[in-house]
């Protein structure tokens, strides 16, 4: 088994009918777990990857009604460097 993390920010608050499609998902052989960070607006989804791959859990998700606006990295990128500060003409 290889198990694999999907992150995705969803457009707007799931209705109780969303989350109840949602947890009908988890039952999807794959599927290992759905964590909802209500706060970020974004779920993330642990698969199997021998079973699924990243298009078919998109998929699972749409069809149980959550709006994805985006799929996210899961590792942040890096802070922007720091601009630096030209040195004075010397004269």
């Amino acid at each position: 088994m290889t198990t694999v993390e999907i992150l995705y920010r969803y457009a707007a608050q799931p209705t109780e009918a969303v989350l109840f499609a949602l947890s009908a998902a988890r039952e999807v052989y794959g599927i290992r777990q759905l964590t909802f960070d209500r706060a970020a607006q974004t779920v993330r989804v642990e698969y199997d990857a021998t079973r699924l791959n990243a298009a078919t859990v998109t998929a699972l998700v749409r069809r149980a009604g959550l709006e994805i606006a985006e799929e996210l990295p899961l590792i942040p990128p890096p802070p922007p460097e720091p601009a630096a500060t030209p040195e004075p003409a010397k004269a």
